[in-house]
């Protein structure tokens, strides 16, 4: 069967701030909850995209993708059955039915003791007194990568392009997502945790699907791709030969991504 790995904030599942309906509240979608934090549900998606998502399991290999740690991804509640594999932290760990995989832990863990400065050192620039008008707070993920929760509006231009290029100097990227900030060593990628599932599976055809800038390498490198005409992706006009933009954006885009590659599964 075809692997499909598919990202999960603003790609599936959509915060309340993201769905960017354009209709009337009395033609809204019906829409279900995918995730509830300290009692409060906070993520969603149609219920047709659901159902969608159901009918794609039971004909490809879905492997959900996301930058979210293992306890993030923990709540998020999708339909049907534990994913045989899912990936979190940003490719840095691989879950097999549910458990984080040691061997590929393992791996990650040489290649950043080779290719990348330390964490404290990247953290450190996110924690220098002058950024701190606009980091709110600094957060770091499994001691693999760090992430800020940022005033988008007070964050300067020239701070955020001066911020990519010392971590590209460091081995690291940068990525800006709603009011998060991350940096990310470059070997803790999506791609490369994606490339391992395939390689596990021989799955003949990769699909994937994603918004930001932490995504673009797994588009790239994926025999079919699709992205939602919104996020970072979008901000850049990032186009590829087989990459699928949908006509929508918002939690309708969700459902059009699940809609457009069930279709190129059944046509493999």
């Amino acid at each position: 069967m075809p692997l499909v790995a598919c990202d999960l904030d603003r790609t599936l599942i959509y915060s309340s701030r993201a769905f960017w309906l354009e209709t009337t509240d009395a033609q809204a979608p019906p829409i279900v909850v995918s995730e509830v934090y300290q009692g409060v549900p906070i993520s969603f998606m149609t219920r047709a995209a659901e159902q969608l998502l159901l009918d794609l399991a039971a004909t490809a290999t879905f492997v959900p993708v996301t930058t979210r740690t293992v306890a993030q991804y923990s709540r998020v509640q999708l339909p049907g059955s534990v994913p045989r594999f899912a990936i979190t932290t940003n490719g840095g760990t691989i879950l097999v039915d549910g458990e984080v995989d040691p061997a590929w832990s393992h791996t990650l863990q040489a290649r950043l003791g080779a290719e990348a400065a330390p964490l404290a050192e990247v953290r450190a620039l996110l924690e220098e007194p002058a950024a701190g008008e606009w980091i709110v707070r600094v957060h770091t993920a499994e001691d693999l990568f760090t992430y800020a929760i940022i005033d988008r509006e007070a964050m300067p231009a020239d701070w955020i392009a001066g911020l990519h290029l010392r971590c590209r100097a460091l081995g690291w990227t940068v990525s800006v997502q709603g009011r998060k900030l991350y940096c990310v060593p470059e070997a803790v990628n999506k791609s490369a945790a994606v490339a391992e599932v395939h390689r596990r599976l021989g799955a003949p055809t990769v699909l994937a699907a994603g918004d930001s800038l932490l995504d673009q390498r797994m588009l790239e490198e994926a025999h079919f791709a699709f992205r939602p005409a919104h996020g970072e992706l979008h901000d850049a006009a990032f186009t590829r030969h087989n990459l699928a933009v949908t006509a929508r954006r918002g939690i309708l885009a969700g459902e059009e991504l699940l809609h457009s590659i069930t279709r190129q599964v059944l046509s493999n």
